[in-house]
Protein backbone atom coordinates (compact mmCIF):
# COMPACT_ATOMS: atom_id res chain seq x y z
CA UNK A 1 0.00 0.00 0.00
CA UNK A 2 1.18 3.34 -1.02
CA UNK A 3 1.68 5.68 2.28
CA UNK A 4 -0.27 8.20 1.09
CA UNK A 5 -1.21 9.46 4.60
CA UNK A 6 2.71 9.67 6.17
CA UNK A 7 2.69 12.54 8.39
CA UNK A 8 -0.56 12.03 9.44
CA UNK A 9 -2.17 11.70 12.89
CA UNK A 10 -5.78 10.47 12.53
CA UNK A 11 -8.05 9.52 15.48
CA UNK A 12 -10.49 6.71 16.02
CA UNK A 13 -13.08 6.43 18.23
CA UNK A 14 -14.16 2.91 18.82
CA UNK A 15 -12.00 0.09 19.18
CA UNK A 16 -14.14 -2.79 18.06
CA UNK A 17 -14.16 -4.93 15.36
CA UNK A 18 -14.67 -1.37 12.72
CA UNK A 19 -11.79 1.07 14.29
CA UNK A 20 -9.79 -1.91 14.87
CA UNK A 21 -9.53 -3.27 11.18
CA UNK A 22 -9.81 0.11 10.14
CA UNK A 23 -6.26 1.22 12.39
CA UNK A 24 -4.44 -1.97 10.64
CA UNK A 25 -5.10 -0.40 7.49
CA UNK A 26 -4.40 3.06 8.41
CA UNK A 27 -1.49 2.28 10.39
CA UNK A 28 -0.50 0.42 6.43
CA UNK A 29 -0.58 3.94 4.85
CA UNK A 30 1.69 5.26 7.16
CA UNK A 31 -0.10 7.58 9.53
CA UNK A 32 0.17 8.62 12.90
CA UNK A 33 -2.88 6.50 14.21
CA UNK A 34 -4.75 6.49 17.72
CA UNK A 35 -7.94 4.74 18.80
CA UNK A 36 -10.00 6.26 21.81
CA UNK A 37 -12.10 3.55 23.30
CA UNK A 38 -14.96 4.13 26.23
CA UNK A 39 -14.31 0.66 27.45
CA UNK A 40 -11.64 -1.10 29.78
CA UNK A 41 -9.26 -3.14 27.65
CA UNK A 42 -11.02 -6.55 27.06
CA UNK A 43 -7.62 -8.64 26.98
CA UNK A 44 -7.12 -7.40 30.43
CA UNK A 45 -11.05 -7.44 31.82
CA UNK A 46 -12.31 -9.90 29.74
CA UNK A 47 -14.68 -9.47 27.06
CA UNK A 48 -18.43 -8.34 28.51
CA UNK A 49 -20.91 -10.85 27.25
CA UNK A 50 -24.73 -11.33 26.91
CA UNK A 51 -25.44 -8.75 24.30
CA UNK A 52 -23.68 -9.98 21.58
CA UNK A 53 -25.06 -12.13 18.64
CA UNK A 54 -22.13 -14.29 17.46
CA UNK A 55 -20.92 -13.40 13.90
CA UNK A 56 -20.90 -14.95 10.55
CA UNK A 57 -17.80 -14.18 8.61
CA UNK A 58 -18.40 -14.99 4.97
CA UNK A 59 -16.06 -13.67 1.69
CA UNK A 60 -16.17 -9.91 2.08
CA UNK A 61 -15.01 -9.67 5.63
CA UNK A 62 -12.43 -12.51 4.74
CA UNK A 63 -10.81 -10.31 2.16
CA UNK A 64 -10.61 -7.07 4.07
CA UNK A 65 -8.48 -9.43 6.64
CA UNK A 66 -6.34 -11.05 3.95
CA UNK A 67 -5.75 -7.54 2.68
CA UNK A 68 -4.04 -6.07 6.26
CA UNK A 69 -3.09 -10.06 6.99
CA UNK A 70 -4.63 -11.03 9.81
CA UNK A 71 -7.28 -13.56 8.14
CA UNK A 72 -4.63 -16.24 9.40
CA UNK A 73 -4.68 -15.70 13.13
CA UNK A 74 -8.44 -15.63 12.79
CA UNK A 75 -8.88 -18.28 10.78
CA UNK A 76 -7.77 -20.18 14.11
CA UNK A 77 -10.83 -18.90 15.81
CA UNK A 78 -13.35 -19.65 12.89
CA UNK A 79 -15.68 -22.89 12.79
CA UNK A 80 -17.24 -23.09 9.02
CA UNK A 81 -21.39 -23.71 8.60
CA UNK A 82 -22.10 -25.01 5.25
CA UNK A 83 -26.05 -24.28 5.50
CA UNK A 84 -28.82 -23.93 7.75
CA UNK A 85 -30.08 -26.88 10.21
CA UNK A 86 -33.83 -26.81 10.36
CA UNK A 87 -35.65 -27.75 13.96
CA UNK A 88 -39.44 -28.36 13.43
CA UNK A 89 -41.77 -28.32 16.47
CA UNK A 90 -41.48 -32.28 16.23
CA UNK A 91 -37.88 -32.48 16.38
CA UNK A 92 -36.94 -33.21 12.63
CA UNK A 93 -34.31 -31.81 11.26
CA UNK A 94 -33.57 -30.22 7.62
CA UNK A 95 -30.24 -29.17 6.14
CA UNK A 96 -30.29 -26.51 3.79
CA UNK A 97 -27.10 -25.71 2.31
CA UNK A 98 -25.63 -21.95 1.48
CA UNK A 99 -24.15 -22.48 -1.41
CA UNK A 100 -21.51 -25.12 -3.35
CA UNK A 101 -20.47 -27.60 -1.85
CA UNK A 102 -16.68 -25.64 -0.96
CA UNK A 103 -19.00 -22.70 0.75
CA UNK A 104 -19.12 -21.91 4.19
CA UNK A 105 -19.84 -18.75 6.15
CA UNK A 106 -18.04 -18.96 9.59
CA UNK A 107 -18.98 -18.51 13.34
CA UNK A 108 -17.10 -16.70 15.26
CA UNK A 109 -16.93 -15.27 19.10
CA UNK A 110 -17.35 -11.37 18.37
CA UNK A 111 -15.38 -10.96 22.01
CA UNK A 112 -12.35 -13.65 20.68
CA UNK A 113 -12.33 -11.66 16.91
CA UNK A 114 -12.72 -8.45 18.91
CA UNK A 115 -9.01 -8.85 21.01
CA UNK A 116 -7.50 -10.45 17.41
CA UNK A 117 -8.22 -7.47 15.97
CA UNK A 118 -7.06 -5.16 18.57
CA UNK A 119 -4.14 -6.76 19.34
CA UNK A 120 -3.27 -6.87 15.77
CA UNK A 121 -4.04 -3.16 15.79
CA UNK A 122 -1.23 -2.63 18.40
CA UNK A 123 1.17 -4.83 16.38
CA UNK A 124 0.82 -2.56 13.90
CA UNK A 125 2.02 0.36 15.35
CA UNK A 126 -1.69 1.93 16.71
CA UNK A 127 -2.13 3.56 19.88
CA UNK A 128 -4.73 2.40 21.73
CA UNK A 129 -6.36 4.28 25.36
CA UNK A 130 -9.11 2.31 27.13
CA UNK A 131 -11.29 3.93 29.14
CA UNK A 132 -11.86 7.37 27.32
CA UNK A 133 -15.39 7.86 26.30
CA UNK A 134 -15.71 10.49 23.59
CA UNK A 135 -17.40 13.66 25.01
CA UNK A 136 -17.65 16.59 22.01
CA UNK A 137 -15.84 17.04 19.03
CA UNK A 138 -14.65 20.69 18.15
CA UNK A 139 -12.90 21.93 14.64
CA UNK A 140 -10.79 18.30 15.24
CA UNK A 141 -10.58 18.53 19.07
CA UNK A 142 -11.63 15.52 20.62
CA UNK A 143 -12.73 16.28 24.10
CA UNK A 144 -13.38 13.19 26.59
CA UNK A 145 -15.60 12.47 29.82
CA UNK A 146 -12.48 12.88 32.21
CA UNK A 147 -12.07 16.06 30.51
CA UNK A 148 -9.01 15.53 28.38
CA UNK A 149 -8.35 16.57 25.16
CA UNK A 150 -6.62 15.18 21.97
CA UNK A 151 -6.37 16.34 18.31
CA UNK A 152 -6.36 14.69 15.05
CA UNK A 153 -6.13 15.80 11.00
CA UNK A 154 -9.27 13.74 10.51
CA UNK A 155 -11.19 11.78 13.23
CA UNK A 156 -12.74 8.42 12.19
CA UNK A 157 -16.01 7.43 14.05
CA UNK A 158 -16.08 3.97 14.05
CA UNK A 159 -18.21 3.64 17.61
CA UNK A 160 -21.09 1.46 16.68
CA UNK A 161 -24.81 1.92 15.97
CA UNK A 162 -24.66 4.53 19.27
CA UNK A 163 -22.45 6.80 18.20
CA UNK A 164 -21.13 9.73 19.50
CA UNK A 165 -19.24 10.93 16.61
CA UNK A 166 -22.56 10.83 14.40
CA UNK A 167 -24.20 12.25 17.94
CA UNK A 168 -22.10 15.08 17.21
CA UNK A 169 -22.85 15.35 13.39
CA UNK A 170 -26.63 15.21 13.90
CA UNK A 171 -25.62 19.16 14.77
CA UNK A 172 -25.14 19.81 11.86
CA UNK A 173 -26.78 21.71 9.17
CA UNK A 174 -28.36 19.44 6.34
CA UNK A 175 -27.24 15.90 8.37
CA UNK A 176 -30.27 13.47 7.43
CA UNK A 177 -30.64 10.66 10.15
CA UNK A 178 -33.01 8.00 11.17
CA UNK A 179 -33.47 4.94 13.12
CA UNK A 180 -35.91 2.30 13.00
CA UNK A 181 -36.60 -0.56 16.01
CA UNK A 182 -37.96 -3.63 15.36
CA UNK A 183 -40.60 -4.91 17.22
CA UNK A 184 -38.55 -7.60 18.03
CA UNK A 185 -35.60 -8.17 20.87
CA UNK A 186 -33.39 -10.54 21.55
CA UNK A 187 -31.60 -12.31 24.42
CA UNK A 188 -28.52 -14.17 24.20
CA UNK A 189 -28.38 -17.96 25.98
CA UNK A 190 -26.36 -20.79 25.89
CA UNK A 191 -26.08 -24.95 24.64
CA UNK A 192 -22.78 -26.30 26.41
CA UNK A 193 -21.12 -29.37 25.59
CA UNK A 194 -22.31 -32.36 25.47
CA UNK A 195 -20.33 -35.41 27.29
CA UNK A 196 -16.99 -32.92 25.98
CA UNK A 197 -18.63 -32.75 22.63
CA UNK A 198 -21.16 -30.33 20.56
CA UNK A 199 -24.54 -31.28 21.58
CA UNK A 200 -25.59 -30.41 18.21
CA UNK A 201 -24.01 -30.83 14.03
CA UNK A 202 -21.57 -28.39 14.58
CA UNK A 203 -20.82 -27.17 11.06
CA UNK A 204 -24.50 -25.64 10.93
CA UNK A 205 -26.02 -22.52 12.09
CA UNK A 206 -29.29 -24.01 14.01
CA UNK A 207 -32.67 -22.39 13.18
CA UNK A 208 -35.82 -23.15 15.00
CA UNK A 209 -38.37 -20.95 12.68
CA UNK A 210 -41.81 -20.36 14.57
CA UNK A 211 -43.04 -17.73 12.48
CA UNK A 212 -43.21 -14.41 14.82
CA UNK A 213 -40.40 -15.75 16.18
CA UNK A 214 -37.39 -17.78 16.15
CA UNK A 215 -34.47 -18.92 18.15
CA UNK A 216 -30.59 -19.61 16.28
CA UNK A 217 -27.41 -21.38 17.44
CA UNK A 218 -23.77 -20.67 16.40
CA UNK A 219 -20.97 -23.20 17.20
CA UNK A 220 -18.35 -21.94 19.14
CA UNK A 221 -14.49 -23.03 19.91
CA UNK A 222 -15.41 -24.53 23.41
CA UNK A 223 -17.67 -26.57 21.74
CA UNK A 224 -20.47 -24.63 23.21
CA UNK A 225 -23.02 -23.29 21.14
CA UNK A 226 -24.10 -19.54 21.71
CA UNK A 227 -27.75 -19.11 21.37
CA UNK A 228 -30.19 -16.13 20.62
CA UNK A 229 -33.57 -15.56 20.87
CA UNK A 230 -35.77 -13.58 18.83
CA UNK A 231 -39.22 -12.53 20.06
CA UNK A 232 -41.37 -9.45 20.03
CA UNK A 233 -41.43 -7.05 23.14
CA UNK A 234 -45.11 -7.54 23.94
CA UNK A 235 -47.54 -9.30 22.62
CA UNK A 236 -49.31 -12.94 23.10
CA UNK A 237 -45.94 -14.79 22.57
CA UNK A 238 -43.35 -11.69 23.70
CA UNK A 239 -41.07 -11.27 26.41
CA UNK A 240 -43.44 -9.46 28.57
CA UNK A 241 -45.04 -12.77 28.82
CA UNK A 242 -42.10 -14.54 30.07
CA UNK A 243 -41.46 -12.85 33.76
CA UNK A 244 -41.52 -16.08 35.96
CA UNK A 245 -39.36 -19.24 35.38
CA UNK A 246 -42.65 -21.14 35.03
CA UNK A 247 -43.62 -19.42 32.12
CA UNK A 248 -39.98 -19.62 30.46
CA UNK A 249 -39.96 -23.27 31.04
CA UNK A 250 -43.27 -23.75 29.41
CA UNK A 251 -42.45 -21.73 26.51
CA UNK A 252 -39.47 -23.89 26.25
CA UNK A 253 -41.11 -27.07 26.35
CA UNK A 254 -43.49 -25.38 23.88
CA UNK A 255 -41.38 -24.44 21.25
CA UNK A 256 -38.21 -25.45 21.52
CA UNK A 257 -38.19 -29.08 22.47
CA UNK A 258 -35.61 -30.80 21.43
CA UNK A 259 -32.95 -26.97 22.22
CA UNK A 260 -34.92 -27.24 26.21
CA UNK A 261 -32.59 -30.27 27.20
CA UNK A 262 -29.45 -29.16 25.82
CA UNK A 263 -29.73 -25.73 28.11
CA UNK A 264 -28.84 -26.16 31.85
CA UNK A 265 -28.59 -22.80 32.38
CA UNK A 266 -31.78 -21.49 30.59
CA UNK A 267 -33.04 -20.10 33.46
CA UNK A 268 -29.99 -18.38 34.99
CA UNK A 269 -28.91 -17.27 31.14
CA UNK A 270 -32.61 -15.74 30.96
CA UNK A 271 -32.65 -14.16 33.73
CA UNK A 272 -28.55 -12.38 33.90
CA UNK A 273 -28.67 -11.16 30.63
CA UNK A 274 -30.20 -8.31 28.68
CA UNK A 275 -33.26 -8.33 26.28
CA UNK A 276 -31.58 -6.11 23.43
CA UNK A 277 -32.84 -4.03 20.62
CA UNK A 278 -32.62 -4.35 17.09
CA UNK A 279 -32.31 -0.93 15.35
CA UNK A 280 -31.48 0.26 11.81
CA UNK A 281 -29.51 3.72 11.63
CA UNK A 282 -29.04 5.42 7.89
CA UNK A 283 -27.65 8.75 7.71
CA UNK A 284 -26.02 11.08 5.52
CA UNK A 285 -23.42 12.79 4.83
CA UNK A 286 -20.91 10.62 6.42
CA UNK A 287 -18.25 12.98 6.15
CA UNK A 288 -18.89 16.61 7.82
CA UNK A 289 -16.14 19.60 9.76
CA UNK A 290 -12.85 17.20 9.98
CA UNK A 291 -15.32 14.18 11.27
CA UNK A 292 -16.04 10.71 9.63
CA UNK A 293 -18.48 7.74 10.18
CA UNK A 294 -17.83 4.28 9.15
CA UNK A 295 -19.28 0.76 9.75
CA UNK A 296 -22.00 0.79 12.28
CA UNK A 297 -21.92 4.04 13.05
CA UNK A 298 -22.62 5.17 9.34
CA UNK A 299 -25.18 2.22 8.77
CA UNK A 300 -26.34 -0.25 11.67
CA UNK A 301 -28.25 -2.92 10.07
CA UNK A 302 -30.11 -5.97 12.00
CA UNK A 303 -28.27 -9.19 12.03
CA UNK A 304 -30.35 -11.66 9.66
CA UNK A 305 -28.33 -11.57 6.72
CA UNK A 306 -25.22 -11.94 8.75
CA UNK A 307 -23.88 -9.08 6.70
CA UNK A 308 -23.00 -6.16 9.64
CA UNK A 309 -19.33 -7.13 10.14
CA UNK A 310 -18.75 -7.92 6.94
CA UNK A 311 -20.58 -5.14 5.77
CA UNK A 312 -18.14 -2.52 8.30
CA UNK A 313 -14.68 -4.81 7.23
CA UNK A 314 -15.73 -4.06 3.23
CA UNK A 315 -16.59 -0.30 4.32
CA UNK A 316 -12.31 -0.40 5.57
CA UNK A 317 -11.28 -2.30 2.29
CA UNK A 318 -12.89 -0.31 0.13
CA UNK A 319 -12.31 3.03 2.11
CA UNK A 320 -8.74 2.12 1.98
CA UNK A 321 -9.00 1.97 -2.23
CA UNK A 322 -10.21 5.53 -2.05
CA UNK A 323 -7.35 6.51 -0.40
CA UNK A 324 -5.25 5.57 -3.54
CA UNK A 325 -6.60 9.11 -4.72
CA UNK A 326 -5.51 10.97 -1.85
CA UNK A 327 -3.59 14.02 -2.44
CA UNK A 328 -3.70 15.58 0.80
CA UNK A 329 -7.47 17.15 0.12
CA UNK A 330 -9.83 14.46 2.88
CA UNK A 331 -12.31 16.61 1.69
CA UNK A 332 -12.90 15.68 -1.96
CA UNK A 333 -11.81 11.87 -1.05
CA UNK A 334 -14.32 11.02 1.59
CA UNK A 335 -17.11 12.83 -0.37
CA UNK A 336 -16.06 10.26 -3.45
CA UNK A 337 -16.03 7.10 -1.05
CA UNK A 338 -19.54 8.41 0.53
CA UNK A 339 -21.22 8.63 -2.80
CA UNK A 340 -19.78 5.44 -3.80
CA UNK A 341 -20.87 3.25 -1.11
CA UNK A 342 -24.17 4.56 0.16
CA UNK A 343 -26.58 2.86 -2.11
CA UNK A 344 -24.48 -0.54 -0.93
CA UNK A 345 -25.49 0.45 2.59
CA UNK A 346 -28.70 0.82 1.90
CA UNK A 347 -29.47 -2.12 -0.10
CA UNK A 348 -27.97 -4.02 2.39
CA UNK A 349 -30.00 -2.75 4.86
CA UNK A 350 -32.97 -3.50 3.34
CA UNK A 351 -31.67 -7.04 2.61
CA UNK A 352 -31.07 -7.71 6.29
CA UNK A 353 -34.68 -6.81 7.19
CA UNK A 354 -35.73 -8.78 4.43
CA UNK A 355 -33.78 -11.70 5.82
CA UNK A 356 -35.65 -11.72 8.80
CA UNK A 357 -38.92 -12.83 7.63
CA UNK A 358 -36.72 -15.49 5.18
CA UNK A 359 -35.54 -17.04 8.75
CA UNK A 360 -38.42 -16.74 11.28
CA UNK A 361 -41.49 -17.35 8.37
CA UNK A 362 -40.47 -18.97 5.68
CA UNK A 363 -37.33 -21.67 5.58
CA UNK A 364 -40.03 -24.32 6.77
CA UNK A 365 -42.69 -23.27 4.26
CA UNK A 366 -43.06 -26.07 1.61
CA UNK A 367 -43.52 -23.89 -1.42
CA UNK A 368 -40.06 -21.33 -0.29
CA UNK A 369 -38.29 -25.14 -0.53
CA UNK A 370 -39.65 -26.02 -3.44
CA UNK A 371 -38.63 -22.57 -4.98
CA UNK A 372 -34.96 -22.94 -3.46
CA UNK A 373 -34.57 -25.74 -5.06
CA UNK A 374 -35.53 -25.10 -8.68
CA UNK A 375 -33.37 -21.93 -7.50
CA UNK A 376 -30.27 -24.35 -7.38
CA UNK A 377 -30.85 -26.15 -10.26
CA UNK A 378 -31.09 -23.12 -12.30
CA UNK A 379 -27.96 -21.46 -10.80
CA UNK A 380 -26.50 -25.46 -11.74
CA UNK A 381 -27.56 -25.24 -15.38
CA UNK A 382 -27.55 -21.64 -15.84
CA UNK A 383 -24.59 -20.71 -13.59
CA UNK A 384 -23.95 -16.99 -16.25
CA UNK A 385 -27.43 -16.01 -15.91
CA UNK A 386 -28.36 -16.89 -12.51
CA UNK A 387 -26.83 -16.54 -9.10
CA UNK A 388 -28.67 -17.28 -5.85
CA UNK A 389 -29.31 -13.80 -4.59
CA UNK A 390 -27.76 -15.35 -1.02
CA UNK A 391 -24.59 -15.87 -3.26
CA UNK A 392 -23.77 -12.68 -4.51
CA UNK A 393 -24.34 -11.20 -1.29
CA UNK A 394 -22.36 -13.61 0.87
CA UNK A 395 -19.66 -15.69 -1.42
CA UNK A 396 -18.76 -12.66 -3.97
CA UNK A 397 -17.80 -8.88 -3.75
CA UNK A 398 -20.45 -8.22 -6.30
CA UNK A 399 -22.12 -4.57 -5.13
CA UNK A 400 -24.95 -4.84 -2.40
CA UNK A 401 -27.11 -2.66 -4.88
CA UNK A 402 -26.09 -4.80 -7.75
CA UNK A 403 -27.01 -8.28 -5.60
CA UNK A 404 -30.55 -6.57 -4.54
CA UNK A 405 -31.75 -5.51 -8.02
CA UNK A 406 -30.54 -8.52 -9.53
CA UNK A 407 -32.60 -10.59 -6.62
CA UNK A 408 -35.49 -8.68 -7.42
CA UNK A 409 -35.34 -9.50 -11.42
CA UNK A 410 -34.79 -13.41 -9.82
CA UNK A 411 -38.20 -12.79 -7.84
CA UNK A 412 -40.21 -12.19 -10.87
CA UNK A 413 -38.59 -14.71 -13.17
CA UNK A 414 -39.45 -17.43 -10.09
CA UNK A 415 -42.43 -15.93 -10.50
CA UNK A 416 -43.43 -16.84 -13.32
CA UNK A 417 -41.39 -20.18 -12.81
CA UNK A 418 -44.09 -21.09 -9.92
CA UNK A 419 -46.86 -20.18 -12.25
CA UNK A 420 -45.87 -23.22 -14.82
CA UNK A 421 -48.37 -26.28 -14.36
CA UNK A 422 -47.47 -29.07 -12.41
CA UNK A 423 -44.09 -27.49 -11.28
CA UNK A 424 -44.21 -29.31 -8.13
CA UNK A 425 -44.10 -32.92 -9.60
CA UNK A 426 -42.17 -31.88 -12.81
CA UNK A 427 -39.91 -29.35 -11.62
CA UNK A 428 -36.69 -31.64 -11.99
CA UNK A 429 -36.99 -32.14 -15.42
CA UNK A 430 -39.12 -29.24 -17.05
CA UNK A 431 -37.32 -27.10 -19.93
CA UNK A 432 -36.62 -23.64 -17.73
CA UNK A 433 -34.40 -22.12 -20.56
CA UNK A 434 -37.79 -20.22 -22.66
CA UNK A 435 -38.06 -18.06 -19.07
CA UNK A 436 -33.92 -17.83 -19.07
CA UNK A 437 -34.11 -16.14 -22.78
CA UNK A 438 -37.06 -14.31 -21.96
CA UNK A 439 -35.36 -12.75 -19.08
CA UNK A 440 -32.23 -12.47 -20.64
CA UNK A 441 -31.98 -9.18 -21.98
CA UNK A 442 -34.00 -7.67 -19.24
CA UNK A 443 -31.43 -5.29 -16.96
CA UNK A 444 -32.18 -5.71 -13.42
CA UNK A 445 -32.44 -1.71 -12.69
CA UNK A 446 -35.26 -1.98 -15.68
CA UNK A 447 -37.43 -4.54 -13.22
CA UNK A 448 -39.93 -3.17 -11.22
CA UNK A 449 -40.84 -5.08 -7.48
Amino acid sequence: MKQVLKGQKIGIIGAGLTGSLLANYIRKRGADVTIFEKRPDPREKGYIGGRSINLALSHRGWNALKEVSIDQRIQQIAIPMKGRMLHDVNKNLKFQAYGQADQAIYSVSRGMLNMELIQAAEDAGAQIKFSKSCKSIINNLMEFEDGQTASADIIMGADGAYSAVRNQLQFKDRFSYSQHYLDHGYKELSIPPLNDDFALEPNALHIWPRKQFMLIALPNQDKSFTCTLFLPFEGKKSFEQLQSDQAILRFFEREFTDALPLMPTLLEDFRENPTSSLVTVRCFPWHKDGAFVIGDAAHAIVPFYGQGMNACFEDCRLLNQHLDTFNGNWESMLSSYQQFRKPDADAISHLALQNFLEMRDWVADEQFLLRKKIEARLHEEFPNDWIPQYSMVTFTDIPYAEALRCGNKQLKMMEEVMRMPDIKTNWQTMDLLPIIEKWRGVRPEEVVV
